[in-house]
């Protein structure tokens, strides 16, 4: 998933992280590429925190969404990229069936984007369980 993030640096300080979709979620590094990785896990430990304690998968938002608002003025906008599918907890070994040229479109889609078929049906699962469930 990709989640939107602003980046704001205040004089005399390290380079400052907020995660507008996940409230409480900051983060900071000493460049801008530190605070972009530093983001990334505070990102993936703030999910699983979620997660253990049986809340949902938050659906990021567009930086669209947000970019108005003025407690984000003074930012910068980057996306980083999270890999929700590893934080769901034990791999099981399952079988499914589909059409084999659906396989062929994930396997290729996967491969472009190095991933693997399992990573990437995970990957897709939860965000469209994220985007879809209701309740």
């Amino acid at each position: 998933m990709r989640f939107p993030i602003v980046i704001h640096k205040d004089p005399d300080s390290d380079y400052g992280v907020t995660v507008p979709d996940l409230p409480g979620c900051f983060s900071a590094g000493d460049t801008t590429d530190d605070a972009l990785s530093n983001a990334v896990e505070a990102i993936e430990c703030h999910i699983e925190g979620l997660l253990l304690d049986g809340g949902k998968l938050p659906v990021p938002e567009t930086v669209e969404h947000y970019r108005n608002e003025d407690r984000f003025s003074d930012g910068v906008w980057a996306l980083v990229d999270v890999d929700v599918s590893k934080l769901s907890g034990k791999a099981k070994r399952v079988n499914i069936t589909l059409p084999e040229r659906l396989l062929v479109q994930i396997d290729s889609f996967a491969a472009r984007h190095g991933d693997t078929r399992s990573g990437f049906l995970a990957h897709a699962a939860l965000e469209y369980v994220a985007a879809h469930d209701d309740q």
